[in-house]
């Protein structure tokens, strides 16, 4: 009997053994446990001032650069030219007026002959030769060595339109001008000018 209490005392003494290291190891299981579960902490203090990073916001990569379109066959390109028109438009060239007549000058001077064939007054200059000069229906002028080149201008008193004609006279550097009533306003003329070359246009 004293060997069997012997033998009941000592595994007695191991089960409390193993029982109070249970017992010891318990609370640490649920500490260990804890541990794992919190979150590691950022160790960077500046984490609390920046800015929440929000995933949903990507970064924008930049796409290739823009290419100007390729010309699709058969299109013209225009390129302008040093005087701002484009190559392939023609520049416009005014015509040139036709003389109304012709004259041989004498020593650069003309001589002018007025012939007022209509019923109305006629009022003419000589631009920076003489002032305004009435000439009346049915009646004549000569303006004798006007230095050209030179302007006259001239008016009905009447505000009718004047049919010009200038005709070179047999007399040479002479030219005579007739006056007679228009009948439309496209035919009327108010200034006559003749060039060094004896050309005369009207205007």
């Amino acid at each position: 009997m004293n060997n069997e209490s012997q033998k009941f005392r000592k595994s007695a003494e191991l089960l409390g053994a193993i029982c109070g290291g249970l017992l010891i190891s318990l609370p640490a299981i649920p500490h260990a446990l804890a541990q794992q579960s919190t979150p590691n902490l950022n160790p960077s203090p500046s984490i609390f001032s920046e800015s929440p990073y929000n995933r949903s916001q990507t970064p924008v990569t930049p796409g290739p650069s823009a290419r100007p379109p390729r010309p699709v066959p058969g299109d013209k390109i225009q390129q302008p030219s040093p005087g701002g028109v484009s190559s392939d438009q023609p520049q416009l060239l005014q015509p040139r007026q036709t003389p109304s007549a012709t004259i041989a000058l004498t020593n650069g001077t003309v001589n002018i002959k007025l012939v007022n064939d209509t019923a109305a007054n006629v009022t003419f200059q000589v631009i920076g030769d003489t002032a305004p000069r009435s000439l009346e229906g049915k009646s004549n002028v000569t303006l004798p060595g006007l230095k050209v080149p030179v302007t006259v201008t001239f008016e009905r008193e009447d505000r009718g339109q004047l049919l010009v004609t200038p005709q070179a006279s047999s007399e040479p550097g002479s030219l005579e001008v007739t006056f007679k009533e228009a009948t439309n306003a496209a035919q009327g003329r108010s200034a006559m000018r003749i060039e060094r070359n004896g050309s005369v246009f009207l205007n």
